[in-house]
């Protein structure tokens, strides 16, 4: 199996089990992003819903987090940055 190194921490880690959500981005999650960064996202995200009361109903709530969740697991992060 080829080293696997996390897009967001840069650390070596445990892969995310299965893609946690359909499509080119849950593939893209799974193949990138370690099960701990993923869970640091949830936290994350918890907080957005809660803090802009978003109704995941709504299409343009759904949009806002996806893009939330694109910036925050694949922006470069750097532990100084």
């Amino acid at each position: 199996m080829p080293e696997f190194s996390c897009a967001r921490c840069g650390l070596p880690g445990p892969r995310l089990d299965a893609p946690p959500m359909p499509g080119p981005l849950g593939v893209r999650l799974h193949d990138q992003v370690c099960a701990s960064c993923w869970q640091a996202w949830l936290k994350h995200q918890t907080s957005l819903i809660n803090h802009y009361a978003l109704n995941l109903q709504d299409r343009e709530a759904r949009r806002f987090l996806t893009a939330q969740a694109e910036t925050y697991l694949f922006a470069a992060h750097a532990p100084d940055a």
